[in-house]
């Protein structure tokens, strides 16, 4: 609790959060907010929720037994006619819409219909920015936690036993760590179809090195402690030990790097997928629109908008950082319970 009280004592770490937590509830919604479904429509005495399941045009008066267009001026004509209503997302585009209606050639500057204007193909801009918003987060977290996880483990271990475990396993962790990271990447994007999945267990192979020279540290500190004997002689097992009474004394460089490794897998993601080595083709991507802002530099909307983003989400997640750095940093800690009495 007084970590959390030091946290909150930082007014630009703890805002930080509160707008990620806001902008991050808002990106998983993305398809309340962007999408080219009506939310509700009533048509003709009847309820349709196109967003949940998809009609044919024929239920809206249209002539084919195709997935219906809403945005077609036809189809809208129908529902807004004779007593019938539809209630639309605020923006009208989904990421992988295509705007067929537009009058401008793409890529369109910003109007009163694309708010951030399109890409080359014609689709809408902020749509792709807030479903790319929402899987840099994910694939940030997902990252985070899979290499969290393998570094506590492996470094605990090292740590606890130590002799010749951790020098063989040392031995190794710099064999692997010697790896050329890039070429394995594309290596394998040439072998096996690009997928999310498929980009967290080979980043995730090669990221649990760095934080698990910190929990080694923090074991080999601890493992000489009172503590850990006396609950050695109560006759507790190796797994009881670092799981109950070491392993919670060692996570704070653990916590205090988190939003910090987050930040690294979002910059992994946008830099592979700038280089087409990323997620599949089509998917949403703050990378994939660099690139498109690389390729056409006349349309600045494309490459400001998410150069904003980006910047945006890294500099919260580091202000989030220092803000957790300082609330478990027990020199400050000591400093600021002198001030206070």
């Amino acid at each position: 609790m007084n970590r959390w009280q030091r946290f909150k004592q930082s007014r630009v770490g703890y805002a930080s959060l509160w707008i990620f937590l806001v902008l991050f509830g808002l990106s998983l919604c993305a398809e309340l907010i962007a999408n080219d479904k009506p939310l509700v429509v009533r048509y003709e005495g009847q309820f349709y929720f196109p967003i949940a399941k998809s009609q044919p045009e024929t239920v809206f008066g249209g002539d084919f037994a195709t997935p219906t267009d809403f945005l077609d001026p036809d189809i809208r004509r129908n529902i807004t006619s004779k007593g019938n209503w539809a209630i639309y997302p605020p923006i009208h585009y989904s990421y992988e819409t295509l705007n067929y209606f537009s009058t401008a050639p793409n890529p369109a500057p910003p109007s009163w219909e694309n708010w951030l204007g399109t890409d080359d193909r014609g689709r809408d801009v902020l749509a792709r920015l807030i479903y790319g918003f929402r899987l840099s987060i994910l694939f940030g977290l997902a990252l985070t936690i899979v290499g969290v996880s393998v570094g506590i483990i492996t470094g605990s271990l090292m740590g606890f036993f130590g002799g010749k475990f951790d020098l063989i396993s040392q031995r190794l962790i710099e064999i692997w760590s010697a790896m050329p990271e890039l070429y394995l990447l594309i290596i394998f994007a040439s072998i096996f179809n690009p997928s999310v999945s498929l980009l967290i267990i080979l980043l995730a192979a090669f990221g649990w090195m760095g934080l698990s020279d910190y929990v080694r540290a923090e074991f080999f500190r601890n493992r000489a402690l009172e503590y850990v004997r006396a609950a050695r002689a109560l006759g507790l097992t190796n797994l009881q030990i670092m799981w109950r009474h070491i392993l919670p004394n060692s996570l704070t460089p653990v916590i205090t790097f988190l939003p910090f490794r987050m930040s690294a897998a979002i910059l992994s993601l946008t830099s592979l997928d700038f280089l087409g080595l990323g997620v599949p083709p089509g998917t949403p991507s703050l990378g994939e629109l660099l690139s498109q802002g690389k390729g056409n530099l006349d349309a600045w909307w494309i490459s400001l908008s998410t150069f904003v983003v980006l910047v945006a989400t890294l500099l919260l997640l580091t202000f989030m950082g220092e803000a957790l750095r300082d609330a478990f940093d027990s020199r400050k800690a000591g400093v600021m319970s002198g001030a206070r009495s």
